[in-house]
């Protein structure tokens, strides 16, 4: 009894107290509303989340209300149709910005629950900080298609002037907004990205490289360029008798379609994919809009699909093809169509010649292992993966059973095969395959490479880097052929582990006391081996090598699949050891329930070829402007 007589006083002073502030608070709400300087809205509820949430959404039509006469490409569109209502598109725009930066107003509670009222508020002058915030990503997603475009990077380009597209029509003077692209003077955007999306959809060229038939279901597989040369990447759709496919991805200039036999070329109805949909599952901002805006049709997005005159359709009875693709492009000075070739005794013609990569085997030791790489197409080919399993090791035979298990794996052509020697192995590369998911809208196209030994025998497989990453490495004249194809063989495997959900395999090429960054910038973690030079860089959220495994182990059960693409890498040795490379490259990863794009950099050690360790990975989803070059590289660590 005397505790809870010590206590009511207590009770009532802190009513009290509560009751005080809440006037406050209402006197100043009064201040706020009256006053020009802020927009701001009530709302009620049961309880203050309720109320807070019902603000917000008032505090998105009164900015609408006042920015309405500023969305000028609106009241165009009202002029020349006159059903569009610009109230409803504005407030649907307007409240693109509430799941983001409007979530940071700020809020007076008025009184508290069951009858709970909040005001919400925003200074009128940081409205206009932010809209310019999104005028920057605009701008950053134009300058990023540009420069894709130049690298032949077709579904980056598309996808990056959408983005820039959509977010640019969100905002109150975007047909205003300039851009100043090279050394040209600054022009409007708006109309600077449809020209450009057009003109990238105008030199796309579409031409059927074979034609197979399996039964009732006949494969196409296209050759793909972009201004004469093999796209890089891009997405398709097409009809395939009775909707539209899923979302396809050609890679390096090879695609494919799968149709019925009895369905023509002619009624394919081709489309390139451009809105920018894998962007949008990462950038929330961007999600709203598409979302909340109007589709942006381009009617050049509808493709022609040409057949040569040399195409022939091949017959596969018992899954073995038995005539040969009529038309290969020549991406490689070696080339090897292995179905015409069942048991070779000399090399063919189109094999002569020196291979554009550095490390190429001569003739004499190419010939012994192109039986090997037929047994296995040829089991590929029949879905018999067991007729092939003396060519490779047990552990090799392992990962070959998971890849052709990965989605529905299917060979599209006769591979073009390239072989490099590398510290006593062999690499073969490559053969084109795409691996499609029953569950998810996503088909891929994925170079596969096999690896070696002295003997003969695969003991590994990987799916590759674009030419143009492998040439760019493989180029580089200061270091030595071992050293180069070990770089490219990592990476390769790397992508590849998380693709086949290798966690023992990953585990292996992490130090045991790694840094592991999940962010922007680097924090000092306190190890011993490697640390950052610019303690400045705290932001983000470091992790063990046994969070970090943990957490991928739930990821790769939680996801039919893992996907990882690579582009622009930039590879460093360090000057203090030169067994340690920085390798930054731009990683795009696609899952069955996520996908995002970000920059990884990665610190590995080579002083065992056979055996590289990984001492720093880290992953930041933007370029990070207190960091030179934006990237986090290995500049940023000390030995």
């Amino acid at each position: 009894m005397k505790r809870l007589q010590l206590l009511l006083p207590l009770l009532f002073c802190m009513v009290a107290t509560f009751g005080q502030s809440y006037k406050e608070n209402a006197k100043r709400a009064k201040e706020i509303q009256l006053s020009d300087e802020y927009i701001c809205a009530l709302g009620h509820g049961a309880n203050l989340k309720q109320a807070s949430n019902n603000a917000l959404a008032a505090l998105a039509s009164q900015i609408s209300t006042t920015v309405k006469s500023e969305f000028n490409y609106l009241m165009d569109e009202e002029n020349s149709n006159g059903d569009i209502d610009v109230s409803t598109k504005v407030n649907s725009i307007i409240r693109t910005y509430s799941h983001t930066t409007l979530k940071n107003t700020l809020e007076l509670v008025i009184e508290d629950e069951p009858k709970a009222t909040v005001l919400r508020y925003i200074l009128k002058k940081d409205l206009e900080e932010l809209f310019e915030q999104r005028k920057n990503k605009v701008l950053e997603y134009a300058s990023n298609a540009e420069k894709y475009e130049k690298e032949y990077k077709v579904a980056d380009a598309l996808s990056s002037y959408y983005a820039a597209l959509a977010l640019l029509r969100s905002l109150p003077d975007g047909p205003n907004v300039k851009i100043r692209i090279g050394y040209a003077e600054e022009q409007l955007l708006m109309p600077l990205i449809s020209k450009s999306v057009n003109d990238i959809l105008n030199n796309i060229s579409t031409k059927v490289e074979s034609i197979e038939d399996d039964g009732d279901e006949r494969t196409v597989v296209l050759h793909v360029t972009y201004k004469d040369q093999p796209a890089a990447n891009f997405n398709y759709t097409y009809y395939n008798g009775t909707q539209r496919s899923d979302i396809c991805s050609a890679k390096d200039g090879t695609g494919d379609i799968t149709i019925p036999k009895n369905l023509s070329l002619s009624k394919i109805d081709l489309h390139a994919e451009y809105i920018c949909e894998d962007e949008a599952n990462y950038d929330r901002e961007l999600q709203e809009v598409i979302n909340n805006t109007d589709p942006v049709p381009f009617r050049t997005a509808k493709l022609k699909l040409e057949k040569g005159k040399e195409v022939k359709t091949v017959t596969v009875n018992n899954n073995v093809a038995t005539a040969a693709v009529a038309f290969t492009p020549n991406i490689g000075s070696r080339q090897i169509n292995s179905i015409n070739n069942n048991t070779p005794e000399t090399l063919p013609q189109n094999m002569a010649g020196a291979s554009s990569l550095p490390g190429a085997l001569d003739d004499s030791k190419v010939l012994p292992l192109l039986g090997t790489m037929h047994k296995i197409e040829t089991a590929i080919r029949q879905k018999n993966y067991g007729s092939a399993k003396d060519c490779f090791t047990a552990e090799g035979f392992d990962m070959f059973t998971k890849l052709v298990n990965y989605g529905n794996a299917k060979l599209l052509r006769a591979p073009v095969l390239q072989f490099m020697e590398n510290n006593g192995n062999i690499t073969c590369r490559s053969f084109p395959m795409s691996f499609s998911f029953s569950g998810n809208r996503r088909t891929f196209v994925e170079d596969v490479v096999f690896h070696l030994t002295p003997d003969g025998k695969v003991y590994e497989v990987a799916f590759g880097l674009s030419k143009v990453a492998v040439n760019d490495i493989m180029n580089r004249e200061a270091w030595n052929n071992n050293e180069k194809a070990t770089i490219v063989n990592f990476l390769e495997s790397y992508k590849t582990a998380y693709a086949l959900k290798r966690l023992d395999y990953i585990s292996s090429i992490f130090s045991n006391d790694a840094l592991i960054i999940t962010g922007s910038v680097v924090k000092s973690s306190g190890n011993k081996e490697i640390s950052p030079t610019n303690v400045g860089h705290v932001k983000y959220t470091r992790q063990t090598k046994e969070q970090y495994m943990k957490n991928l182990k739930a990821c790769f059960k939680s996801n039919e699949y893992v996907n990882i693409h690579f582009a622009d890498n930039i590879v460093r040795r360090s000057g203090a050891n030169p067994n340690i490379y920085g390798i930054q490259i731009k990683q795009d990863y696609y899952s069955s329930s996520y996908g995002d794009t970000g920059y990884l950099f990665l610190l590995i050690d080579f002083t065992d070829s056979k055996a590289p360790l990984i001492h720093v990975r880290t992953w930041q989803p933007d370029k990070d402007p207190n960091i030179r070059d934006g990237r986090i590289g290995i500049q940023d660590f000390r030995f």
